[in-house]
């Protein structure tokens, strides 16, 4: 999930689902759980669904693999020069969205364009009207920086009218171009490959017996769409349980996170082995009430972020304290990435169409890095545009 605690209008339409317990997952009987085991990958031992756990094993150890080579564009139009781009900020106290700006930024500086961030404030009311300052400016072109485009549609509809192509982080729901909102393209990961990789995590960690609770936020369409998938996939192991289903909204997530933690722990003891949430700051809020509740940051339960692995949660899982693992978007290639679609709709090209793939990180991959930084997208990009 890549919304900050405050929302825009078109995604703040609550409502509640409350704690719902799957009802079509079994546990087979004499299944080990996964709670003493810890979070590692095994190939021995008992499991809940051996072939399920054998494919989600394989999965999740090719998505945390850090030696990937560059497989995206190589090819594309030389550097256009002269070019202003306005980065209109959901907020920037989201690290995703500030994080995916830094990267316009230092892509810009390289490709020799000048870059101007509007933050929104996190508000409808301040998107709008940042949106409306970034059109009246007249830039080269628009980054609509991780808010629903259909919360300013007065502005996008100017935009286009004025010719100003517009490029979305984490906009609508795919990646790619999008004609509805007029988009040249949207730049964000598949929500599919994050929450399929979340749940085959929890499937692999736990060789297929996991009593897993699910955090979501079930007012946000795209959130909901995600916890969706993540549920379906953990139902593909029979021994996985669901456990809870926990609807918190983002804006209350630093209130209501510790006091649902605290009912879990007492309603499900040493059943709740893992957890995963749509946004990493999930774990943020839960830590206290885990450590107020004398458990081990190291786990159970072993928890893991479908979005965005932002800097604090790789601090969490650096240090083994409350969070073992995420699914971050490489936020900086990203940046780089929106810089070169803007150069290919300056060039009158199409989109490249390049799509990041998943990855998962954990402590052991990680190396002590407070962000997902894949390899080679630096050096592509500057062979393409001659710089």
């Amino acid at each position: 999930m890549h919304r900050n605690r405050t929302t825009t209008p078109a995604v703040c339409n609550a409502r509640s689902t409350g704690i719902a317990l799957a009802a079509a997952v079994v546990v087979l009987a004499g299944c080990e759980r996964g709670s003493s085991s810890g979070p590692e990958h095994s190939a021995s031992g008992p499991s809940g669904c051996p072939t399920v756990q054998a494919r989600a094993q394989a999965a999740v150890s090719r998505a945390e693999r850090t030696d990937i080579p560059w497989n995206g564009p190589t090819r594309g139009p030389t550097a256009v020069g002269g070019r202003t781009i306005v980065y209109v900020a959901q907020t920037m106290t989201n690290p995703g969205v500030a994080g995916a700006a830094e990267g316009v930024r230092e892509a810009a500086r390289v490709i020799g364009w000048d870059v101007r961030v509007i933050d929104g404030g996190g508000t409808p009311a301040g998107i709008q009207a940042a949106m409306s300052e970034a059109v009246d400016v007249r830039p080269s072109g628009i980054v609509i920086g991780g808010f629903d485009p259909g919360s300013t549609s007065q502005q996008v509809a100017r935009a286009n009218a004025a010719g100003i192509p517009l490029i979305g982080w984490h906009a609508v729901a795919s990646p790619g171009p999008s004609r509805r909102p007029r988009l040249f393209t949207n730049v964000t990961t598949k929500v599919e490959e994050v929450a399929r990789a979340s749940g085959q995590w929890v499937i692999s960690s736990s060789h297929g017996t996991a009593g897993a609770v699910v955090f979501t936020d079930a007012s946000i369409p795209f959130a909901k769409y995600k916890s969706d998938l993540i549920r379906k996939e953990l139902a593909t192991c029979a021994g996985v349980r669901l456990l809870a289903y926990e609807n918190i909204p983002l804006p209350d997530a630093s209130s209501r996170t510790p006091r649902e933690i605290s009912s879990l722990l007492s309603r499900f003891q040493g059943s709740w082995t893992h957890s995963v949430a749509i946004n990493d700051l999930y774990f943020a809020d839960a830590a206290p009430a885990f450590r107020a509740a004398g458990k081990n940051g190291a786990g159970p339960p072993f928890n893991i972020g479908a979005g965005d692995g932002d800097p604090s949660a790789f601090v969490r899982i650096n240090s083994r304290q409350y969070q073992a693992a995420t699914v971050p978007e490489p936020l900086s290639l990203q940046g780089w990435q929106i810089v070169d679609e803007f150069n290919r709709a300056f060039s009158g090209r199409p989109a490249s169409g390049y799509v990041a793939p998943v990855h998962i990180s954990t402590a052991d991959n990680s190396q002590g890095a407070t962000s997902w930084d894949p390899v080679g997208y630096r050096e592509a990009y500057r062979k393409i545009w001659g710089r």
